[in-house]
């Protein structure tokens, strides 16, 4: 029978870390990643079988969200192929825009290894797409 390895942010820190990403470890099961080239940090959080990353782009006063905003975040064509916009009250006004990506993890072989790493990498592309689709609200 085979053996089934053991899914937790332990494994997956040391994934990221040994494809040369700075991971730190924020709380259980929950890790900061940073691209070291760009600086920029993604989040992740692993709740059961899946881990969840995401990264905010920018906070922005709430009402900047406008139709037309919301439109082009929803767009088909808008550049952003992985991931998905969410919004986050912060409270005072502002609103937290937000992008997010999960992969659901199996036995840690090859494929999830993949699904971990690609997903990661998306969103550290997203992140760029969005920030230019965006760059009107800063």
């Amino acid at each position: 029978m085979a053996t089934v390895a053991t899914i937790d942010s332990t494994t997956i820190h040391s994934l990221l870390a040994e494809k040369g990403y700075e991971v730190t470890d924020v709380g259980p099961n929950v890790l900061s990643i940073r691209q070291l080239d760009s600086g920029i940090t993604v989040q992740a959080v692993l709740e059961g079988d899946i881990l969840y990353c995401s990264i905010t782009c920018l906070t922005v006063p709430t009402e900047k969200i406008t139709r037309e905003v919301s439109q082009r975040m929803l767009a088909g064509d808008n550049g952003i192929s992985t991931s998905h916009f969410q919004l986050y009250d912060v409270g005072n006004g502002q609103t937290a825009i937000a992008l997010s990506n999960f992969c659901k993890v199996q036995d840690l072989g090859p494929e999830d290894q993949d699904d971990i790493l690609s997903n990661v990498h998306f969103l550290f592309a997203d992140v760029l797409a969005a920030r230019d689709l965006l760059h009107d609200l800063e």
